[in-house]
């Protein structure tokens, strides 16, 4: 796959989400697609977005529980980059037309804002605890640019690991005052239960999959940097959403988040 091909694929799936139109997987048309090259395709995707003025605010890791991967039928997490043209504000209301959403789905995050700079490889859960100045609850409105979430490991990190928007909840907690693992989060559609599920769900510790995608990205020579925000993984299955629903999580500990949908 060279970079002329490389290129091609990222303004496929840049027109993709300008135009809320979804491909076939890549996976399907190029089988022999690495993981470095949907990384690459992934860059020449943000690029696209960066040349209209969009910035990169932080990042996140995708389909980290057990949950999700079963779910989607991808076995091990992704990784993308959160621009502000993706963060909407909590408790407001988030047009799937605005915001160019396809077919989203929704996760409940514990979402981490970064006092330093960290640089992997090396890494480890410890130094993600002790480089964060707070966290908070967060809703990301996952998204794919694939037919029928029909996706791959290559497809989805090609695809900005399946990023729509997200909101963080107003609170603002230090991370060192509770045991992140034993958080226990809610989620409730349109007043009714729709999902449950502890911090221990990403990766045994939410800073273990902080750590994990630091290294990752370090090794690719890309740092988390001061004040960025870092998403670490949704704690229980992802919901679908359509305009007109309402959706809202609890986490014991770091407070609340709300999101409706209109056309």
């Amino acid at each position: 796959m060279d970079a002329h091909l490389i290129t091609a694929l990222g303004d496929e799936l840049f027109n993709a989400l300008r135009g809320r139109q979804t491909l076939p997987p890549l996976t399907r048309r190029y089988p022999a697609i690495t993981l470095d090259q949907a990384y690459r395709i992934s860059l020449a995707f943000l690029q696209r977005r960066e040349a209209l003025g969009e910035q990169v605010v932080g990042k996140k890791i995708g389909v980290t529980s057990r949950a999700v991967q079963e779910m989607l039928d991808v076995h091990q997490p992704d990784f993308g980059f959160l621009t502000n043209a993706m963060q909407v504000e909590d408790a407001s209301a988030v047009s799937l037309a605005q915001h160019r959403l396809i077919q989203p789905r929704a996760e409940g995050e514990i979402a981490f804002v970064l006092a330093e700079d960290l640089h992997g490889p090396g890494i480890s859960a410890d130094d993600v605890l002790a480089a964060t100045q707070w966290v908070m609850p967060c809703f990301e409105i996952v998204d794919s640019r694939i037919d029928a979430w029909q996706i791959r490991i290559q497809d989805t990190v090609a695809d900005n690991a399946s990023c729509g928007v997200f909101a963080l909840g107003t609170q603002r907690v230090d991370p060192r005052s509770l045991d992140l693992a034993r958080v226990e989060m809610q989620l409730l559609k349109n007043g009714q239960a729709a999902g449950s599920g502890l911090g221990s769900a990403v990766q045994g510790h939410p800073c273990a999959a902080v750590a994990w995608l630091a290294n990752t990205l370090g090794e690719l020579g890309i740092p988390f940097r001061r004040g960025e925000i870092i998403l670490s993984g949704a704690l229980a299955p992802l919901v679908p959403v359509v305009a007109g629903d309402r959706i809202s999580l609890s986490m014991s500990g770091l407070g609340h988040s709300s999101l409706r949908f209109v056309p």
